[in-house]
């Protein structure tokens, strides 16, 4: 039998076939007198006699007899419904299928019905087996007989379906590696690439021209360059794109299949109102038939392809099924003109790596020996204290305390120590040296989150610590002193990669980065999912330093915790929480002692001056707060940050994690001086007004030009001013 089945697969390789040879094997193995084979129409979902000639056709005598699946009617019909072997005698008499067999001339007695099932559990066939009244009955040996052969036999019709499917895909992959290759294989121009496009649908419908029209969706027009591919297509000596010829859509075949969206198909040209005459007039060519297809990309067209002429006749519907389904690729070879935008971001991304590269580089065998050497078990007096003062440390100091602080908080059971003393002397590295988003203040906002963690142990889950710790240890990697404004405003190649936080983006890709230099994974020994889960908890919190994020976090976090609604089971409130501490921990100097607070906003200042030199350089005008020469307005636009933004933040943190209140109690404190200092700035400002007073009037209107009544800045120019000043642009 297999080797029958297998011969028969090879001369033709169908379904009906192969279920014929079957019936054949499986009639002759039960010495049955005849068979009955009932295909299943995929379609109609009914069963359809099945019989071949000699020579292997399907007979085609009369009409081919068929009926529904269902119990009560005939035998067939209520095998295919219950799936089930049947063995019956007098098959006429039995209630469950009264009409019997349809086939009374064939002398049908006992009967032996099975279905046969694909391999994807759809009904493939009944086939039914017949002896006459003159023979015995079939028997249970009869039954298992059937059965191995179904077995066998299922095997063979799956793989003729398999065969049938290859054979079928094959054709259909020659088709579309043939049109791949011809359009994709290269990288070259735009009017190459519509060159080979249209050569090889001149091919596929047996045209004698082809012509490819664009949209201009400004300008509601149609144009071409080349709009008269006749010859072979030559790759060595392409074809000179002619003059542009542009015309309005909806005028001509193709400026109204350009309108409508809809394919024509035009058998006689000249016949026909809507063709355009002039482009023959132009060209010199007569038009006789036109296939005209609109190209779509995201479900606007985008161009139109046309076909003109076809050999031998004219357009059929065969010919619009083929040409419809090669527009697909037409579509795709016009897409390619947005990769040279893709290639000039690369491009943008190419000069940043550059500028990175040449700008750091990984931590040197010196330094790591120096730091393996020291003990790392042991941390400075009050590391772990809201007000730990960082700025007298050495940077090989803070990197030693860094190395701690981590190790105390996870060990290093799953971290190897070469790894982490590697990875945390190259985040030292990747800092560059401006005055205040440097490695001490990565380290000073790492020592932060450390603290709360310390004070609130059982407030985030281990994964959550680990992420928040390296998160703030690497939140400001190569910061280039300058704010997220600034680099959008100069075309930064930064700002060309990401359009929105675009340096935050660029610190966690840094910490990305140095996380793959060889030696430098920490992470190493996590687990597949614990490695994706850190790594996206990291991206979100050094993304949450984005002052543009605190405002919609705040917002949210305020409601959930003011409605009572704030779950810490929930994952999405987690996140919150997150964020809120990582602005916390970047904005930590506003919590610490008077004289450290008072160092860390010179440093600050010093940064938004250089800033305000920069812009000033290219012709800008910057903010006041940016600008040198008005150091007298540093009091007030600290009282509106404070206020504003950082008190806000402390206390919405310290509902939800109680052990913070030192940072909320340490901004009040600095709030207070502050608004000391610009009272008594004021009054002063207000008694050298007098003066000046006393002497001209003008003066008075020139101080006050640009000021309340008062002589102060307002609250709406000190928040925006805050905002800029803390490296975001948007509230």
């Amino acid at each position: 039998m297999l080797q029958e089945l297998t011969s028969s697969l090879h001369a033709r390789p169908n379904k009906a076939h192969v279920l014929w040879e079957l019936a054949h094997c499986i009639s002759s193995a039960v010495n049955a007198d005849g068979f009955n084979l009932y295909l299943v129409d995929p379609v109609t979902s009914t069963l359809q006699h099945h019989i071949e000639t000699k020579d292997g056709t399907e007979a085609t005598e009369g009409d081919r007899w068929s009926c529904d699946v269902g119990p009560g009617t005939w035998m067939c019909a209520w095998i295919a419904h219950s799936r089930q072997i049947l063995r019956v005698t007098s098959p006429v008499h039995d209630p469950r299928f009264p009409l019997g067999s349809p086939f009374p001339e064939q002398g049908l007695h006992h009967a032996l019905g099975m279905v046969v099932v694909q391999s994807d559990g759809h009904l493939a066939a009944v086939l039914e087996m017949y002896r006459r009244e003159s023979g015995e009955c079939f028997h249970e040996e009869d039954e298992e007989i059937v059965n191995s052969y179904l077995v066998w036999g299922g095997i063979a019709l799956h793989y003729a379906e398999l065969y049938h499917s290859m054979v079928k895909q094959r054709k259909l992959n020659d088709f579309i590696l043939s049109v791949v290759k011809s359009i994709f294989q290269d990288m070259v121009s735009m009017d190459t690439l519509i060159m080979k496009v249209m050569n090889f649908a001149q091919k596929l419908v047996n045209a004698d021209r082809a012509s490819l029209f664009l949209v201009d969706a400004k300008n509601r027009q149609l144009y071409a360059r080349i709009f008269d591919m006749g010859s072979e297509f030559d790759e060595d000596n392409p074809p000179q794109a002619s003059k542009e010829i542009r015309f309005a859509i909806g005028k001509g075949i193709a400026g109204i299949v350009a309108q409508t969206g809809q394919v024509l198909n035009i058998p006689d040209a000249y016949a026909d109102p809507r063709f355009n005459r002039t482009v023959d007039q132009l060209t010199g060519y007569v038009t006789k038939s036109i296939l005209c297809m609109p190209i779509f990309i995201r479900g606007n067209v985008i161009g139109v392809m046309q076909m003109v002429n076809k050999y031998g006749g004219i357009f059929s519907k065969e010919d619009e099924e083929s040409f419809e389904m090669f527009a697909v690729y037409c579509g795709l070879a016009l897409h390619h003109a947005k990769l040279y935008d893709k290639i000039r971001r690369s491009e943008q991304k190419y000069k940043v790596a550059l500028e990175v590269l040449s700008y750091h580089n990984s931590c040197n065998d010196e330094e790591f020996d120096h730091i393996q050497a020291q003990n790392l078990n042991e941390g400075p007096p009050n590391l772990d204290n809201y007000f730990f003062c960082p700025l007298n440390l050495e940077d090989i100091e803070k990197v030693r305390h860094a190395i701690y602080m981590f190790v105390d908080l996870f060990g290093l059971t799953r971290f190897e120590k070469d790894c982490l003393i590697r990875f945390t002397l190259t985040v030292k590295k990747n800092y560059r040296r401006v005055p205040y988003h440097n490695w001490t203040h990565g380290f000073s906002v790492a020592n932060s989150m450390y603290t709360i963690i310390k004070h609130s142990p059982k407030t985030f889950r281990p994964l959550e610590c680990l992420a928040l710790f390296i998160g703030s240890l690497c939140h400001d990697l190569d910061h280039r002193g300058k704010n997220n404004k600034f680099m959008l405003e100069t075309e930064s190649p930064l700002a060309a990669i990401y359009t929105t936080s675009t340096l935050e983006h660029h610190h966690f890709n840094q910490t990305v980065t140095i996380l793959q230099q060889e030696g430098h994974n920490i992470f190493g020994k996590l687990t597949s999912n614990e490695y994706k889960q850190v790594l996206g908890n990291i991206k979100h919190c050094i993304l949450a330093t984005d002052l543009a994020m605190f405002f919609p976090n705040k917002a949210k976090l305020s409601k959930l915790v003011e409605e009572n609604q704030f779950d810490w089971e929930n994952p999405e409130h987690r996140l919150l929480i997150e964020a809120i501490a990582m602005t916390a921990c970047d904005l930590c100097a506003s919590a610490k002692p008077w004289d450290v607070q008072v160092e860390t906003v010179k440093v600050i200042f010093e940064e938004f001056y250089e800033q305000g030199d920069a812009e000033k350089a290219v012709g800008k005008s910057p903010i006041p707060m940016m600008d040198r020469t008005k150091t007298d307005e540093q009091a007030s636009s600290q009282v509106g940050f404070l206020s504003g933004i950082c008190i806000p933040c402390y206390e919405l943190l310290h509902k939800l994690i109680p052990n913070t209140e030192p940072l909320l109690t340490g901004c009040k404190s600095n709030l207070e001086t502050w608004k000391n200092i610009a009272s008594e700035k004021k009054t002063k400002a207000k008694e050298e007004e007098e003066e000046e007073g006393e002497e001209t009037d003008t003066g008075i209107e020139e101080v006050n030009d640009g000021e309340d009544d008062d002589g102060e800045e307002t609250v709406e120019e000190i928040d925006d001013e805050c905002i800029d000043s803390r490296d975001r642009d948007n509230k």
